[in-house]
């Protein structure tokens, strides 16, 4: 019962067997008696219950709704359900629902510095708000302090400095052993954590294609869906766990892993449907809102997918109990391939070659049908080869012409 007022709420069905076959009770009208005197001397606070006594097969079912005075304290102790089983919340989690219970969150509790600057925060909204005048009144209309408060913990996260987690960040090359950058973005303001990461993912990801005297823009992953995935990273992750959300950069995707599953309330399969309204910090979204790095009403998961309309790779998202990873793929353009094709060519970089071997690693088909599929992409410019015989690989077309690192005016000057 702890565990079900904590969370979600539940049901217990009793009368039935450990092979749930009903065997009935004595007497169900003493067993709902019996039952509601254990809950009320052993529970703490009284959860929001109902007994459902059924005289036909006579079972009784306890209903217990997710209540609203948290935690529920069994022996002192507060449960949560994992999987089948119950078990004792950790201490993080124990925090967590004694805020839930008074209508608080991490962000919103007074912040242990209070020797802060803004700067960073000022000069984003003077230009892309428009204000004139950024001061105390301006934090407190962003919620980001009070007169008996002060500082919380929302404003140290925008502050210049801080002591809190960021990103780590990190560009692989063939493998996870192949470490070709790695940079940590942390102790300042999210804003500026946000731009180092987009900075990053454009001398990764993004060119200009140089063909005479015309230059195009390119890049390898939208650069909307890479940024709604590190803006919602910052925005909806756990910030009470002291680790960094990590940004993984391979040659042919990228993954955005944040601390934090989804928040209570909300099914995986709702926020895959792009339902999400129960923000976990919404005085930090609500600041990112109106510097239009993200949209109101959680509709991150569609904007991502969005940016995807005209590839044939897709991206991906991965939910756990603690942790939200989004998996941006290289783009793919509708170029008439087989899925066979499709697959080879998805397989290739057009920085890191790969060899016929590596390649036959990665497909369940045989090295017949590869050479086949590979003579054809070549045939199709979108696939290149490097060396020859023995030492023969293969590399992607996408930036094979002159390539030239873009650049981007920051959200913050300076």
């Amino acid at each position: 019962m702890s565990a079900f007022a904590n969370y979600e709420g539940g049901s217990i069905l009793f009368g039935v067997d450990d092979a749930a076959r009903v065997v009935g009770l004595g007497n169900v009208r003493a067993a709902c008696l019996d039952i509601e005197n254990k809950v009320n001397d052993s529970i703490s606070p009284r959860p929001d219950y109902e007994l459902l006594p059924n005289t036909k097969d006579s079972t009784v079912e306890l209903v217990v709704r997710p209540g609203r005075s948290k935690p529920y304290l069994y022996r002192a102790k507060a449960y949560r359900r994992s999987d089948s089983s119950t078990v004792e919340v950790d201490p993080i989690e124990f925090r967590r629902l004694v805020l839930e219970g008074s209508n608080l969150s991490y962000e919103r509790l007074s912040s242990r510095s209070q020797q802060f600057t803004f700067e960073t925060l000022g000069s984003a909204l003077k230009s892309t708000v428009g204000i004139k005048n950024f001061d105390t009144d301006t934090l407190r209309t962003l919620e980001l302090y009070s007169d008996e408060d002060g500082y919380n913990n929302a404003a140290a996260l925008l502050a210049d400095k801080n002591d809190l987690p960021g990103f780590d960040m990190a560009q692989f090359g063939e493998s996870i052993s192949v470490i070709l950058r790695r940079e940590t973005s942390a102790g300042k303001s999210v804003l500026l954590e946000y731009e180092d990461a987009v900075r990053m993912y454009r001398d990764c990801y993004c060119y200009e294609r140089i063909s005479g005297f015309e230059r195009t823009q390119v890049e390898r992953i939208p650069s909307e869906a890479f940024r709604e995935a590190i803006a919602n990273a910052l925005v909806h992750r756990t910030w009470d766990v002291p680790a960094h959300a990590r940004i993984a950069m391979y040659p042919d995707r990228v993954e955005v892993s944040s601390p934090g599953g989804l928040p209570t309330g909300i099914s995986e399969e709702e926020y895959l449907a792009g339902m999400v309204s129960i923000r976990r910090n919404p005085v930090l979204a609500n600041v990112f809102y109106r510097l239009g790095l993200i949209e109101a009403f959680g509709t991150g998961v569609q904007r991502i997918r969005d940016a995807y309309a005209s590839s044939k790779t897709t991206p991906r998202f991965l939910v756990t109990e603690n942790t939200i990873t989004v998996i941006l793929p290289v783009t793919v353009a509708d170029l008439g391939l087989t899925d066979d094709q499709r697959l080879v060519y998805g397989l290739l970089s057009p920085t890191v070659p790969r060899s016929s071997g590596e390649l036959l690693g990665m497909v369940d088909f045989g090295r017949s049908k590869l050479s086949r599929i590979l003579k054809d992409l070549i045939e199709l410019g979108q696939v290149f080869t490097v060396g020859a015989g023995r030492g023969l690989k293969y590399k992607g077309a996408i930036e094979t012409v002159l390539l030239v690192s873009l650049s981007r005016k920051p959200l913050v000057d300076g």
